[in-house]
């Protein structure tokens, strides 16, 4: 399944089943829980990270669709501006970025 299916398609659920659709300060905050869920499944080795992921993934399109994005597309292009950008080590070890828009 390709990223703009899964987004239309949660978006329907979400619908159909009566959650949130036009809160998208509420939906940033679920989406931060469902990140902190992540993490903890991850830290504690847990066998249901790759579910905790996904539900990341769905509260991320969620807040797309809610604003009219196509996450696919921006993805590609946030994508293909990373490609063009370069990054040096500065004394502290941070990643400094040296090139790119």
């Amino acid at each position: 399944m390709d990223i703009s299916s899964a987004q239309k398609l949660a978006g329907e659920n979400k619908l159909e089943k009566g959650f949130n659709t036009t809160d998208v300060a509420l939906k940033f905050g679920l989406l931060t829980a469902e990140v902190s869920e992540a993490f903890t499944a991850w830290r504690k080795g847990q066998a249901d990270l790759g579910e905790e992921l996904a539900d990341v993934f769905l509260y991320l399109t969620a807040v797309a669709e809610m604003n009219g994005l196509d996450l696919e597309s921006e993805i590609a292009r946030k994508i293909e501006k990373n490609e063009r950008r370069t990054y040096e080590r500065n004394e502290h070890g941070a990643q400094i970025r040296t090139s790119g828009d």
